[in-house]
């Protein structure tokens, strides 16, 4: 079971690039799920027969107005300017260490409308990730932000946060590197083996196809199948958990399109009201 899940406009928006629509071997993705006004659907059913799954943060696209390169820092995260993305809050690249942390574990709470999401970063699995989130929530990036996204596929259940624009499709104008885990269990719903388990509790990265990391992120609040592309780099504590759940209870929000969707808009509308990381913890 597995379900393909496009990003979806909530606005009226340029075409964008087509690399946005993923790395699935020998499938046609629907090219209309990215055009607002297109009479294609967005979603695929579940079933056998769609192939791959979404969590993906659609790049935005402006003209294009730069004249230099884009710039990129110099450290090993090679954190990289987007000027065709634009950043949906300004807020300039992250720092970028020649000796990046590597070690060790970073607890940030994100305050919501619905209670508090505690979160423990793993710098370890993913050194680079940890250190642009930290960046963010340091700048305030975060704050007085919707979670625009809630899935509810039986193979993939999770709440989308980190685009100011609340569209899915704004970033921090600036994109890195995955870092990729490489010792999840096979998904038991996933014959081919091709889907890993992404457990409840995980805290990961959203993107737009390989290396398009920027400030949209995913919580895990029930085991999913998804296909081992999105860096995960830290966990959700059992007071974030709750906090999801209650979140994940309201369902997704009806559209006259479709009066019982499974991914869309939380019907009860979350707002992160502040990110805050801990320096002293036991």
């Amino acid at each position: 079971m597995s379900s393909e899940l496009q990003p979806r406009p909530a606005v009226a928006a340029p075409r964008r690039p087509v690399r946005a629509l993923t790395r699935l071997a020998g499938v046609t993705v629907l090219a209309g799920a990215l055009v607002v006004g297109a009479s294609a659907t967005a979603l695929a059913a579940p079933g056998p027969s769609a192939d791959a799954e979404r969590v993906s943060a659609a790049p935005l696209t402006a003209v294009d107005t730069a004249t230099r390169p884009p710039r990129t820092t110099h450290g090993p995260c090679a954190y990289t300017e987007t000027p065709d993305e634009p950043a949906a809050r300004p807020v300039p690249l992250p720092p970028d260490p020649r000796r990046t942390p590597a070690r060790g574990s970073v607890r940030v709470t994100v305050a919501t409308n619905h209670g508090p999401i505690g979160l423990t970063l793993d710098r370890a699995a993913a050194p680079c990730t940890v250190q642009s989130f930290l960046h963010l929530v340091g700048k305030r990036f975060y704050d007085r932000t919707p979670c625009h996204r809630l899935t509810a596929y039986p193979t993939l259940s999770v709440l989308q946060c980190g685009d100011p624009s609340g569209t899915g499709e704004g970033g921090p104008g600036y994109r890195y590197r995955d870092e990729l885990p490489t010792d999840l269990p096979p998904a038991p719903t996933d014959p081919t083996g091709e889907r890993r388990v992404y457990a409840r509790g995980v805290l990961a990265m959203a993107n737009a196809g390989p290396d398009t990391n920027g400030s949209q992120f995913f919580l895990v609040y029930a085991n999913s199948a998804l296909r081992p592309n999105y860096t995960i780099f830290g966990e959700v504590d059992a007071v974030g958990l709750a906090t999801l759940d209650r979140i994940a209870a309201g369902g997704v929000a009806p559209t006259a399109e479709d009066p019982a969707p499974v991914d869309g808009a939380p019907a009860l509308p979350v707002t992160i009201r502040k990110a805050v990381r801990w320096h002293h913890h036991h």
